[in-house]
């Protein structure tokens, strides 16, 4: 309950948090909800989560480097992270840094 409250109140809290609470999908859920950047600090599995990274991505575009390598060819994950910062083109995968609708998504 402690962590859920820190966590809502500065999603980067998460990385103080034991690492069960860092696999515990509605408390990271809450963190990256409110601090993309969060997503750093998620289990493996919950990096690895679409749905997790979707609202880490939604609020802050940067968040996909944190995210496993195959959110990072996800279309729908990467045109989400470009459209919200163009500067995550960086951490796409190559393939999809070659797509030319999420090229024109981050500029």
């Amino acid at each position: 309950e402690v962590v859920m409250a820190a966590v809502s109140y500065e999603g980067g809290a998460l990385r103080y948090a034991s690492e069960s609470l860092k696999n515990d999908k509605e408390v990271v859920m809450t963190a990256v909800s409110n601090n993309g950047s969060a997503l750093s600090a998620a289990s493996r599995s919950l990096r690895n989560d679409k749905e997790v990274v979707m609202a880490a991505v939604s609020y802050e575009g940067g968040a996909l480097r944190y995210a496993s390598e195959s959110l990072k060819n996800d279309k729908e994950v990467v045109m989400t992270a470009v459209s919200n910062n163009g500067s995550a083109l960086s951490a796409a995968s190559r393939s999809l840094r070659n797509d030319k609708e999420v090229v024109m998504a981050a500029v």
